[in-house]
């Protein structure tokens, strides 16, 4: 039977997954929709939907002890997509100023925002299983955390 730290994980791989497939989807959509004529945008707009997309496959199939590692470099992978389009919006970057009018602006700040919180919250959770287990079995038994039948045998 799962443990509800199981289900919490399994819920927050899958979730975390799809916004950065959504993340991805709304790149390679806006990189067809023409921002692919923008020099240096237009490549940064086709990585981030192929980075998007191997961190949902990764999010997907990497073993439980190494989530936390790619979780917290997922949050940041997607925290620096969500902060050059907040730049963009705000003062432009690489000679390109995004609207907040402009097609899919306003989904992408709510799918890269939701994306940063659960893979921050992925990362916390995943980290903080691997600890509680390590502090069980990774460590050699000493005289103060045997239990008084140790010393029979």
């Amino acid at each position: 039977m799962a443990t509800e730290r199981t289900v919490a994980l399994i819920a927050l791989r899958l979730a975390a997954a799809g916004t950065a497939v959504a993340m991805g989807a709304i790149h390679l959509h806006l990189w067809y929709d023409g921002y692919r004529y923008l020099d240096t945008i237009g490549t940064l707009f086709l990585l981030n939907a192929i980075g998007a997309g191997l961190l949902a496959l990764s999010l997907l199939i990497t073993p439980t002890r190494l989530l936390p590692v790619l979780a917290t470099l997922g949050a940041l992978f997607t925290a620096g997509t969500l902060v050059a389009l907040i730049v963009s919006l705000t003062s432009g970057l690489f000679g390109f100023q995004e609207s907040l009018d402009a097609n899919l602006v306003k989904p992408t700040l709510a799918v890269e925002a939701a994306g940063c919180v659960l893979l921050v919250a992925l990362a916390l959770l995943s980290r903080r299983g691997r600890r509680g287990r390590l502090g069980r079995r990774g460590r050699k038994p000493t005289a103060d955390r045997l239990s008084p039948s140790a010393y029979d045998h």
